[in-house]
């Protein structure tokens, strides 16, 4: 499947299932997770509690974190943009 596609596929999906997704992808845990999201962002803010507040869908990241997140997980902003819309949208839904 050619990277093009992969987005495409993972476009639907909420943003807090692309990030658990992506992190266990990556081997790391929710504090590991948060621990770089701190250290790429200078921002000591953020634990593990935001961290699986998002994976569950109870919160979606703003764009600051979406920022940090890209870097951090290595995915196209567009498609972190495109996935917090769906969670939105879900939400809306209920």
């Amino acid at each position: 499947m050619s990277g093009e596609a992969a987005v495409v596929a993972r476009d639907s999906v909420p943003i807090g299932r692309l990030i658990r997704s992506v992190r266990h992808e990556r081997g790391l845990t929710q504090y590991q997770l948060a621990d770089e999201l701190v250290l790429a962002s200078g921002n000591e803010s953020l634990g593990r509690g935001e961290v699986s507040r998002w994976e569950r869908g109870k919160r979606v990241p703003g764009p600051y974190w979406q920022r940090h997140l890209s870097r951090v997980l290595e995915l196209p902003p567009d498609e972190l943009r495109a996935a917090a819309r769906t969670a939105k949208q879900l939400r809306w839904r209920q």
